[in-house]
């Protein structure tokens, strides 16, 4: 979506001052297990054709749990779109339904996970799991929330795992807004029925892109306001990523010019 002239700066995860209190029970519940806050080892992305990588022998680690932020569209802070029609879909970049009807516009984004089972070691897909993708767009405004978009529902959608467990989004890619390093949410589900409910959600992620694709993206048209913002964070310094990030960075190909494809493995 274009830029909106005279649009108040849109809300945002608000950075640690909403986040806070999940990180604080993240990494108690980690002490008292006696667990260390270093990246565990296991299956951590996805080689680019899309097969996961090799696992540590016996199991791996579940992608971190993260919040699903202020604006999740998933009814538990407000509006719920899992259970409206047309919500199932590959290509999030328009809204559907009775909304607007806008589309968000970017530079284009592939997003492409795969859902194995971490007990498995990595080794065995999750057949039949579902995937809820949502993030901002390239203004940093999240559909359904953000002043200027609470009519649109874009960049929101449930996709079910393949037989490879994998889910593949068509999408743009999201922009930098203050306070937080560039970022996807996803919530992952037992099952598309479960998704469609709006029920049993069995992990709760962020994925965060690399820094150079980062800076690639924004220097094209549409993305000026996120150049600054990006330039005072770090993946280090975010407060969702700076507990460790490994298990949560893409595998990126393409490039500015033509869009990009990123891969994540999921285990869950």
């Amino acid at each position: 979506m274009s830029a909106r002239p005279g649009q108040s700066p849109p809300a945002h995860d608000g950075g640690l001052a909403l986040d806070l209190p999940v990180l604080a029970r993240r990494r108690m519940i980690r002490l008292m297990a006696g667990v260390s806050l270093v990246p565990l080892a296991g299956c951590t992305s996805e080689s680019p054709e899309g097969t996961p990588e090799s696992s540590s022998p016996g199991g791996c680690a579940e992608i971190p749990e993260e919040t699903a932020g202020p604006f999740p569209g998933d009814g538990s802070n407000g509006v719920n779109v899992l259970r409206e029609s047309g919500v199932v879909r590959s290509d999030i970049t328009r809204s559907f339904g009775d909304s607007a009807g806008g589309t968000a516009e970017g530079v284009p984004l592939t997003v492409r996970l795969t859902v194995v089972d971490a007990a498995s070691g990595c080794g065995a897909p999750k057949k039949g799991a579902a995937v809820y993708l949502w993030h901002c767009d390239r203004e940093g405004a999240y559909s359904l929330y953000s002043e200027g978009v609470t009519e649109e529902n874009y960049l929101r959608g449930v996709q079910e795992a393949d037989d490879r467990g994998r889910v593949t989004f068509t999408s743009v890619f999201p922009g930098c807004y203050p306070g937080r390093w560039p970022h996807l949410h996803f919530e992952v589900y037992g099952s598309l029925a479960d998704a469609t409910a709006a029920t049993s959600i069995t992990n709760t992620s962020q994925l965060a892109f690399p820094k150079d694709v980062c800076d690639a993206v924004y220097a094209t048209d549409g993305y000026g306001a996120s150049v600054p913002n990006l330039a005072g964070l770090s993946l280090e310094d975010d407060g969702i990523f700076s507990d460790g990030h490994d298990r949560q960075l893409a595998t990126m190909t393409g490039s500015a010019k033509d869009g990009y494809t990123a891969a994540l493995t999921v285990p869950v």
